[in-house]
């Protein structure tokens, strides 16, 4: 009977072997998409360039093209790339610490809550400063998530009681950004229009630098996280059984979650559908277990978004079509899609 066990649990460990081998081998493949849309964004332009030209100007930045790639081109490409990165875990980390497969940012109120306040810099400070308008964004963005987990700490922490909280607070900010456009001038309101649309040309080093420290930072945290996360998908008594402390595990989700999101609203505006396509993405192709889940999101996101702003700038040339435009044409046929094959199996 022993022996019989022992044969048993082996059979079980190689069966897992193999399958996490795989789906690390998947996730090495995928590594490779967000550096070729790079690639690919770096080479599309006014002055088209080739992908040896790029390169060349990436790693030796001397001449015309060196100057094309390092002033303009790479630091847009650099901050699709994160904004990608940060949306897609934040939504992959909602949907898993809510339970809910339509969760994102957006389910919290804090791109909602990043609206208004750069909303609040443009009408009210008259938005002299880029950094104005993201310091308030990515402050209001977090203050929203603080609001959020005030409220669910009067009940018990609940996956119900913070998506409640948070479509409130999305309907609070949001009807507070509208009534701020309806009392400005014109000019204001097309400022503040063209800011929830998107963008990625105003990216600029220092920008990047910060928005890399709020999106790359937390990643490892939530690493560190995978295997709570894991048990909590099961229910929050399952896993409170198993030894997590559910209530903790939330309430730092939804603060890292925030931190990644507001790190890329604050400086691009609203860029939708990315924390929903990307982890829904993840799990059609690697499966729920957040130690190859989270990663893959993010690769993923950053591959999309890269991938969306090439699109951007060649659907209507010389025009450039703001990035959360795109990001939602994209998006919507993906969620049909979805819809098509009961993605609800997934979960």
């Amino acid at each position: 009977m022993t022996e019989q066990l022992a044969q048993a649990a082996a059979r079980v460990r190689a069966v897992y072997h193999g399958l996490a081998s795989r789906k690390a081998w998947l996730l090495a493949l995928m590594a490779a998409a967000p550096p070729l849309a790079a690639l690919l964004s770096m080479s599309i332009g006014s002055a088209d360039l080739s992908l040896a030209e790029v390169v060349g100007a990436v790693f030796n930045p001397v001449g015309l093209a060196a100057d094309i790639i390092w002033d303009l081109r790479l630091p847009r490409t650099l901050m699709a790339l994160l904004a990608g990165f940060g949306l897609a875990l934040s939504g992959t980390v909602s949907q898993s610490i809510l339970r809910n497969p339509l969760a994102s940012p957006f389910t919290l109120g804090v791109a909602s809550g990043a609206g208004f306040g750069a909303v609040l810099a443009i009408v009210c400070l008259g938005g002299r400063s880029e950094w104005l308008i993201a310091a308030l964004a990515f402050a209001f963005a977090l203050l929203c998530s603080l609001l959020v987990l005030a409220v669910a700490r009067i009940r018990r922490a609940s996956a119900e009681t913070l998506i409640l909280s948070g479509v409130a607070l999305m309907y609070l900010f949001s009807a507070l950004t509208s009534l701020m456009q309806y009392i400005s001038p014109l000019e204001e309101v097309q400022q503040t229009v063209f800011w929830f649309f998107g963008n990625l040309s105003k990216a600029g080093w220092p920008e990047i630098g910060l928005a890399g420290l709020m999106i790359l930072v937390p990643f490892p945290l939530l690493m560190c996280a995978s295997w709570d996360l894991n048990l909590l998908m099961h229910g929050d008594e399952e896993a409170a059984s198993m030894g997590v402390n559910v209530q903790r595990l939330r309430g730092v989700g939804v603060v890292l979650s925030a931190l990644m999101a507001a790190g890329a609203i604050c400086f691009t505006g609203v860029i939708g559908f990315v924390g929903l396509v990307a982890p829904h993405m993840a799990r059609m192709l690697i499966g729920s277990d957040h130690r190859f889940l989270l990663p893959a999101s993010g690769l993923l996101g950053a591959a999309l978004v890269a991938g969306a702003d090439v699109l951007a700038r060649t659907v209507w040339p010389p025009q450039v079509v703001p990035i959360g435009i795109m990001t939602s044409f994209l998006g919507v046929p993906f969620f049909f899609y979805l819809l098509a094959k009961k993605a609800r199996r997934l979960w």
